[in-house]
């Protein structure tokens, strides 16, 4: 590959890397082609891209920004895992796929400016994702509405579980 293939392949790496919220890194050697494309699907319908890039262009595209830290990860042959959605959605399928399967193994990753190594990664993919982060947001704000209801209505009603009470003991 010439010198101007590479530095637009670099240029893509940046631009690709710009929104991105985490990245993990992995070994996939010894896995059939069958395999890494039902893989590289799996991640592309959660949102992930998938792909596999020379690491001398991925040290490259990010010297120079806080993702720098993630260089000591970049060795071997490195499939690159990346999320614009979520931060957690492409290291559950990564650690997912990886107790499935020993010959995709989890190098690192990055999140938030730091380097992860392999528990870091598998911390980052039992984070709650974007649906679940919104309804937990949903449920805190109307939380406080019910209970606001519960407590206006609790005295009236109270009320009139005393009143009952008093016409029962006249009854009898």
């Amino acid at each position: 590959m010439d010198r101007t293939g590479k530095e637009e392949i670099v240029g893509q790496i940046r631009e690709t890397f710009d929104g991105v919220m985490s990245i993990v890194l992995a070994d996939f050697r010894g896995m059939d082609v069958g395999t890494t494309s039902a893989l590289r699907d799996e991640f592309r319908k959660a949102g992930c891209g998938y792909r596999v890039l020379k690491n001398t262009l991925v040290k490259l595209a990010i010297k120079g920004t806080d993702m720098e830290v993630m260089s000591e990860h970049l060795a071997g042959p490195t499939a690159v895992i990346w999320s614009t959605e979520s931060p957690a959605d492409a290291a559950k399928i990564a650690v997912k796929y990886a107790k499935e399967n020993n010959k995709f193994v989890i190098k690192g990753g990055y999140f938030e400016g730091k380097s992860l190594d392999v528990q870091g990664v598998a911390t980052l993919s039992t984070m709650p994702d974007k649906p679940e982060c919104q309804a937990n947001l949903l449920m805190t704000f109307l939380a406080a509405p019910q209970d606001f209801v519960r407590q206006t209505m609790a005295g009236p009603q109270n009320f009139v579980y005393l009143l009952a009470a008093r016409e029962r003991s006249m009854n009898s």
